[in-house]
């Protein structure tokens, strides 16, 4: 695989991470930087991770995975989907009105996002690629489409509001029944 070939295929592994990360970009009112940088960061890992995890486990463990991680994705997903609708219809107090950073719900959607990405590292290790280069690619541009995800949705949340919220929710549910249906 060629370095173009593994700059691609990190781009198409870091869209649904990039997606996630316009949804979180919604749901500040105004940029939280810690909490930008954090979300960025935790997709980037979770993309380098599980490409890795599956070279080192194998096809093995991969078929074990393959049989449940659009399930796990759908679930994850969509009670984080339907979670974020609900908030956009509650009454907002004043004390709630600022988006709160969740280290707990950002590993839940690192997860979700990267599961698939385990599958890649098993055909890593079938290709004999360069691992530690691939996993990098991926880590990188992961974060950096998370980065620019975060400040997209956030141009987009704070101008339409909760309907921007509604939107980001549904797309979060959409985007694990598209996981789910794959």
């Amino acid at each position: 695989m060629n370095f173009t070939e593994l700059l691609l295929l990190a781009v198409g592994l870091a869209t649904d991470a990039f997606s996630v990360a316009v949804c979180q970009g919604i749901r500040m009112r105004k940029i939280n930087r810690t909490g930008t940088f954090l979300t960025a960061l935790f997709f980037g890992i979770f993309q380098a991770v599980m490409p890795l995890a599956g070279y080192f486990l194998g096809s093995r463990f991969a078929e074990i995975t393959a049989r449940y991680d659009n399930w796990i994705a759908l679930i994850l997903l969509g009670i984080i989907g339907v979670k974020m609708v609900w908030e956009a219809f509650c009454p907002e107090d004043s004390t709630d009105s600022d988006y709160r950073f969740s280290l707990k719900e950002i590993f839940v959607l690192s997860v979700a996002t990267s599961i698939d990405a385990m599958a890649v590292g098993v055909v890593f290790s079938a290709h004999k690629t360069d691992i530690l280069l691939s996993v990098s690619v991926i880590g990188v541009v992961t974060f950096l489409l998370s980065l620019i995800g975060v400040f997209i949705g956030n141009r987009f949340g704070s101008r339409y509001g909760k309907s921007a919220e509604i939107i980001g929710g549904l797309v979060l549910v959409l985007i694990g029944l598209k996981l789910f249906m794959n």
